[in-house]
């Protein structure tokens, strides 16, 4: 069976539309696209997702609870292909903006020798989430406003507090601009958009994943493929924001493409290296999720990596 009828046979809703939409092409505002979308909202996954919630709609840990508070459910939500506009989301909204916009949280941001030192990924990730999920308000301007303000001269972000530290960080970065592409695209916010320009030679000069001094690779787990990501930095990953961002046609990128090619398997589908987290109902261990996301094998394909590499590879 050719790998694109397999995803269309997904048991996912969400593999199923997007495969429709971002690899055979499908008009997202077509009905066909619009129905393959309503039926994410009853997706196991997406009701495990939201299961935690309270009488009041929201989730009773700190936003930012590794993988279960309300800022990671919505970042699912959103790679999801969750449709947007449910109002039953507000309240996880609301605890994810009023956490980032609190006086007590930019009290803790710190500037030193003149570059902010910010887990950037947090804002650019609300950005995103609520933006995909079609419910996003003015708070959102102001995030973006925010990490504009804080990008480094080298074009990205960084959280660390070390004084001499001059470098961006790739996993502050990637995610952070991908929050700032959905921005400019839906808001035209032309700082957003040179934002993103700045980010994306940040990523591109190196090739996505390799040292500019001699060309080995920066890092093991950039070119590890993983799913979900969370705030996690992979060469697929970056190929997907260049390609939301309408750069992914830039020839640095050849290199990163002929290795996501090189991982092919044998039933064309493509393969997730490591898992991120631990499937438990138990929230005293770390980062645990109550979604298996189809784990991690070197030789057997995982959906939502594959549908993600056929969809970079149909823009080539």
């Amino acid at each position: 069976m050719d790998i694109v009828d397999r995803l269309l046979k997904s048991d996912e809703p969400a593999i199923r539309y997007k495969t429709t939409v971002n690899i055979l092409g499908e008009n997202p505002d077509s009905a066909k696209a619009r129905k393959a979308r309503q039926a994410i909202k009853k997706s196991p996954r997406a009701q495990l997702l939201l299961s935690e919630r309270d009488r009041n709609g929201k989730i009773p840990y700190h936003a930012y609870q590794k993988w279960r508070g309300p800022h990671w459910v919505m970042v699912n939500l959103a790679d999801l292909c969750y449709p947007p506009g449910d109002k039953r989301l507000i309240p996880l909204r609301e605890q994810v903006y009023g956490w980032l916009l609190s006086k007590e949280h930019f009290k803790g941001i710190k500037v030193i020798r003149g570059l902010t030192r910010r887990c950037a990924s947090q804002e650019g990730n609300a950005i995103y989430s609520t933006l995909t999920l079609g419910i996003a308000d003015e708070r959102a301007d102001e995030l973006a406003r925010r990490l504009v303000v804080w990008q480094w001269p080298d074009g990205g972000w960084n959280c660390d507090k070390r004084p001499y530290a001059k470098n961006s960080s790739y996993i502050e970065t990637i995610t952070t601009m991908r929050g700032l592409a959905l921005h400019a695209k839906i808001t035209g916010n032309k700082e957003s958009a040179r934002a993103v320009k700045r980010a994306a030679e940040l990523l591109l000069k190196r090739k996505l994943f390799k040292r500019q001094s001699d060309g080995s690779v920066m890092k093991e787990s950039f070119v590890q493929l993983k799913y979900p990501r969370y705030y996690e930095y992979d060469y697929l990953f970056a190929l997907v924001v260049l390609a939301e961002a309408g750069l992914a046609e830039d020839k640095r990128c050849k290199e990163a493409l002929n290795l996501l090619k090189s991982r092919r398997l044998p039933d064309g589908g493509f393969p997730c290296d490591r898992k991120l987290y631990r499937v438990s109902k138990n929230i005293k261990y770390n980062r645990t999720s109550l979604v298996d996301w189809g784990g991690a094998s070197k030789n057997e394909m995982n959906e939502f990596i594959t549908v993600d590499t056929l969809s970079v590879l149909k823009k080539k």
